[in-house]
């Protein structure tokens, strides 16, 4: 099959993937939506927008399920998706809302003429489609074939019936669990089209796990400019997704930099926004039998919060005063500590002195005048 360019980038509400804008973060609602309990949802959505995710996608099973979203996309100003299998009505149903991308899998939408219909009414409402490809779903002819190739094979015959219908508002996926199947499968269809590439390994298992598996494939790909798009699918918290994709594509910076490529295209913007910002990196010690202060916890509390700020500013949560101001000498503001006494440091320099007790509102209060 011939190289085929029919896009570039996507625009999803006010985020443009692909093209030279910054890779975008996102993540997947982990239950089923409560038509009930928008307002936490919507609640929670900010929140992860604040912590630099610009897209959730939700899984859309049936037309009720539709419509819910479709109410919870009313409410919120971050783009929301629609995961749909099998049943090319809920697709029309979701796009009856300001649901601002579908996910597909036209493999098993069925016959051409109900993708066609959903390709139609996306291109009048201007909503972009991803086209899902995942090594567990691959066309029976192909699925004797090696899995990076058959990857790509499926997501080219895909992307050929939305040409053929003229629809150019399109992403594409190819997940695998493998690291290896992944980052091949990319790297050739990177070659073969100009089309926003959603990058990712599908049920990258738990928190430890996944975030290793994760980071092996993506921030080599990243490194080498493929990829526009980013999930870290975690048996986990969508708050610990969005931290592990902003960390690999921290990782992705350093390598770019080190391989003299473009690094620029790595600032996490604070979600919908779009706002570029490196945002805080927080550095901890791991803990060992010299611990004074309880690094574990106090980075528990602090975690979801630190990643929420836009200010490019390093945070360092060390467990003991011997080696804690020392160790992260080069740190915009620092906490360790010893019995009852925590001590906050600057640069390596204590600043303040307070009881455990006083700890978390005396690091809030410094916190705050390191943002100025």
């Amino acid at each position: 099959m011939e190289t085929i360019k029919i896009g570039g980038f996507a625009h999803i509400k006010a985020v443009t993937i692909g093209g030279d804008s910054p890779v975008t973060v996102q993540t997947m609602w982990k239950e089923p939506l409560s038509h009930d309990d928008l307002t936490a949802a919507a609640q929670r959505i900010e929140a992860l927008s604040k912590m630099g995710c610009a897209l959730v996608r939700f899984a859309v099973p049936n037309l009720p399920a539709a419509q819910t979203l479709g109410r919870l996309a009313g409410l919120v100003s971050m783009p929301l998706a629609a995961d749909i299998h099998f049943d090319h009505t809920i697709a029309l149903r979701c796009l009856d809302y300001p649901i601002a991308k579908i996910r597909i899998n036209p493999g098993n939408i069925g016959h051409r003429d109900k993708v066609r219909a959903v390709l139609e009414k996306a291109s009048e409402k201007g909503v972009p489609i991803r086209i899902g490809v995942n090594a567990g779903s691959l066309p029976q002819d192909l699925r004797q074939h090696p899995a990076a190739e058959a990857l790509v094979e499926t997501a080219l015959r895909e992307l050929a019936v939305f040409d053929e219908f003229g629809f150019e508002n399109v992403l594409i996926s190819m997940k695998a669990s493998g690291i290896a199947d992944t980052i091949r499968a990319n790297r050739i269809l990177a070659q073969r089209v100009n089309v926003p590439l959603h990058i990712g390994i599908t049920e990258a298992g738990p928190l430890v796990a996944g975030v290793a598996r994760s980071s092996a494939a993506l921030s080599q790909l990243l490194a080498e400019g493929i990829g526009d798009t980013i999930r870290v699918s975690l048996s986990d918290s969508m708050e610990q997704e969005i931290i592990a994709a902003r960390e690999i594509c921290s990782a992705a910076a350093e390598l770019a930099s080190l391989e003299g490529r473009r690094a620029d295209r790595f600032a996490i913007g604070s979600g919908a926004n779009g706002t570029a910002t490196n945002g805080v990196r927080i550095v901890s010690c791991p803990r060992c039998g010299r611990y004074g202060f309880d690094t574990h916890g106090f980075t528990s509390r602090w975690m979801t919060r630190l990643y929420a700020l836009e200010k490019n500013i390093t945070v360092a949560i060390m467990g003991c005063e011997v080696n804690g101001p020392e160790e992260a000498r080069h740190a915009d503001l620092g906490i360790t500590g010893t019995g009852k006494t925590v001590l906050i440091f600057r640069y390596g320099t204590v600043v303040r002195t307070v009881s455990i007790e006083e700890a978390d509102d005396a690091f809030a209060e410094e916190l705050e005048l390191v943002q100025l």
